[in-house]
């Protein structure tokens, strides 16, 4: 049999949020290479046969270099295994998928993409913040903040970024003082509403609301951690009204 890859968005962190034909894969897979903040539970339907291969990164430590998992998903598939690469979130949306998927293109290797919920969406629903609403706001954007350094020039405009009615940041909570004062210096009101979500969709969800001047002080108040999903715009004060969800801290956690 040949071998095929498949990346596959695990969803936003909840293990029941991924989609069906990517738990169907995950159950047939010979090979996983998974990522950080993949829901436990998700690990336990690799089939027993299935060679298992942690491949997390966080902003302190990188189990394996890109490069390096790249290489090994290469690899697999040429060894002719079915190869699951499991990922949090969306594997396209700020998930490395797009240069995984060039690298398989490049080896002459078969791959199919197994979109998921993204936690850019899921995040600020579970908070009871719609990123869209009538007579509110009729955009949005999503954000990495990452990359944001105070001493090397971006690739982000903010000053664009500060007129779209929902901004969604992701992976900017140790950055959010820089990135709120680029926001306000690029014309975005200090009164517009802000708010952190932490761990979202899971049973350890954490809200923090607050404006633009005051969200960074309220999350170090607050000691928001990271997984965070920050949405800036006056849609994220819906979440007063909105919020639905009631974590109760029973979650078994991430990988």
């Amino acid at each position: 049999m040949s071998g095929k890859a498949y990346l596959i968005g695990a969803g936003p962190g909840r293990a029941d949020l991924i989609t069906v034909r990517g738990l169907q894969l995950l159950r047939q897979a010979e090979v996983v290479i998974y990522d950080h903040l993949i829901a436990r539970e998700l690990l336990q339907e690799i089939p027993a046969t299935a060679e298992s291969i942690f491949a997390g990164k966080d902003p302190r430590h990188h189990t394996l270099s890109q490069e390096a998992i790249t290489r090994l998903l290469v690899q697999k598939v040429q060894a002719g295994r079915q190869v699951v690469r499991l990922k949090g979130g969306d594997p396209f949306v700020f998930g490395r998928g797009g240069e995984e998927a060039l690298a398989l293109v490049q080896a002459g290797l078969p791959f199919e993409v197994v979109p998921g919920v993204s936690s850019a969406v899921a995040v600020p629903a579970y908070a009871g913040v719609p990123l869209t609403q009538r007579g509110m706001a009729t955009s949005f954007a999503v954000v990495t903040g990452h990359e944001t350094d105070s001493h090397a020039s971006s690739g982000t405009d903010w000053a664009v970024l500060a007129r779209i009615p929902t901004l969604v940041i992701l992976m900017g909570s140790q950055r959010i003082a820089l990135i709120c004062a680029e926001l306000m210096q690029a014309g975005r009101a200090p009164e517009t509403p802000a708010i952190a979500i932490s761990w979202g969709t899971t049973d350890y969800q954490r809200t923090v609301l607050a404006t633009v001047a005051t969200l960074a002080d309220a999350m170090q108040q607050q000691d928001v951690v990271n997984p965070a999903v920050i949405v800036v715009g006056d849609v994220a004060a819906l979440h007063q009204q909105l919020h639905w969800f009631q974590p109760d801290g029973s979650a078994t956690g991430f990988v």
